[in-house]
């Protein structure tokens, strides 16, 4: 089954360009199987046999989208269609309102048939994948308003949104307001919203991938490594002997149980540079057992795990304030789906993932956790492992950006910004609604 992709504003462009740049270079080794598998899933084959990706590129300014079409091309594996893209001379100016009430609808027939003639290449549809940010104009607010045509053109099909979260820092003054207003639509529209942070893809980078001077294709192929991680083909419980042919709805299936609960996170070990990776050696026990305490202290890298965090099982003596103080920190999940890829797979022992206290009391635990395997090494790694999580873990800087956005609506700053577009003040009251039932429900899980 396939895959159609939309790579949606700048960044969307820049993460899907590398998504495919990975899935090709990992898919080039000597399984045929798992070649042929992939190939099917991201590529349709030309009548000369070159490989073109299952994408649509939207972007309101042509610069980004040009750039990913040379870079495919000039790959010499892979590249877009000659008409999978569409693209204007003028941007959305960061603007959330200006791209969701303007340009989107607008635009929308254009990308409507794009979509279309993807969707009619496919054999059969394994569901919709979106790649955007959450803080600018284009991703933002065009990615929401395509994201509403084609839950409505397609009312069956799977929707898996990837969406970037900005640098708490800020990138643009308003991308509070932005990615508020973002989150608060897909949540309604979206399937499932598998959420990237730029600021700890930034610290991959730093401190495990030893990058000394950080460019945006650095995070991008960080970003791009992960997803890719998830998406390649894997062996699930459903399919032990032939690859997964649905990757987003077996995804889906093992990881969202309840409408009110979509926020996925993801994490990915080892990362580390190709001159360090040269040098070391990795074993199950010791990769899983630091991925499980990623999992529990809610930490995105190796570097930094918090081990004094504990499940509440494993708390045994200690009295009432030791189990408080090490269970402040404690990540409760709703699901957790562990993906295993490389030499020596069948030997991982993943009972330390199946601990009920690890999980919400009113789910069976055989319900909470499952495993895919692949025995093919990815992307030069000969073990890896990768956590896709629905869970706590996304409370805090979802918290963040909703309190920076109330106290800018609450001055109102910027707001006319909006409204000139179409967006009202009840509006930004209702997304702020929205996003904090969000934020309530994952807290009193």
């Amino acid at each position: 089954m396939s895959v159609v992709s939309l790579q949606l504003g700048q960044c969307g462009n820049q993460i899907g360009h590398e998504l495919f740049s990975v899935i090709s270079d990992d898919s080039s080794g000597p399984n045929r199987k798992y070649k042929q598998c992939s190939d099917e899933r991201f590529f349709y084959e030309t009548s000369t046999g070159g490989l073109v990706a299952r994408s649509v590129l939207v972007d309101m300014e042509p610069k980004v989208i040009s750039q990913a079409i040379a870079k495919a091309s000039k790959s010499g594996r892979w590249r877009y269609g000659d008409k999978a893209h569409f693209s204007q001379k003028q941007g959305s100016g960061n603007n959330w309102a200006n791209g969701f009430c303007v340009h989107g609808p607008h635009h929308e027939e254009a990308v409507e048939d794009l979509v279309r003639m993807e969707m009619e290449r496919c054999d059969r549809l394994a569901g919709i994948f979106t790649m955007m940010s959450v803080a600018g104009g284009t991703g933002s607010g065009v990615g929401t308003y395509i994201t509403q045509r084609l839950r409505d053109l397609y009312p069956n099909s799977f929707i898996l949104n990837q969406v970037t979260w900005p640098y708490g820092a800020g990138e643009v003054i308003v991308q509070n307001y932005n990615s508020v207003l973002t989150l608060s639509h897909l949540y309604q529209l979206s399937d499932a919203i598998l959420v990237h942070e730029n600021d700890t893809v930034h610290k991959i980078c730093s401190r495990l991938m030893n990058i000394k001077h950080i460019s945006i294709s650095d995070v991008n192929k960080v970003i791009a490594h992960q997803l890719a991680s998830v998406l390649q083909p894997a062996y699930t419980a459903d399919s032990t002997c032939h690859y997964s042919t649905n990757p987003i709805g077996e995804l889906l299936s093992s990881l969202v149980c309840h409408p009110e609960y979509k926020l996925l996170s993801l994490c990915n070990i080892p990362q580390m540079s190709s001159t360090s990776l040269a040098y070391s050696v990795f074993n199950w026990p010791g990769l899983l057992k630091h991925l499980r305490q990623m999992l529990i202290a809610s930490t995105r890298m190796e570097e930094g795990i918090d081990w004094t965090v504990s499940s509440p099982s494993a708390v045994t003596s200690g009295g009432e304030g030791a189990t408080n103080s090490r269970h402040k920190s404690f990540n409760l999940s709703l699901a957790n789906l562990l993906i295993l890829r490389g030499k020596d797979v069948s030997t991982a022992v993943t009972d330390g993932f199946k601990d009920p206290a690890l999980y919400v009391p009113w789910l069976k635990t055989e319900n909470s956790f499952s495993t895919w395997t692949s025995p093919v090494a990815f992307n030069g790694y000969e073990k890896s492992a990768t956590l896709v999580s629905n869970s706590q873990s996304l409370l805090k800087p979802l918290d963040s950006i909703v309190r920076k956005a109330w106290n800018m609506f609450a001055s109102r700053a910027y707001i006319h910004q909006y409204t000139k577009f179409g967006i009202s003040e009840e509006d930004f009251l209702d997304s702020f609604t929205a996003v904090e039932q969000i934020i309530s429900s994952y807290t009193h899980l």
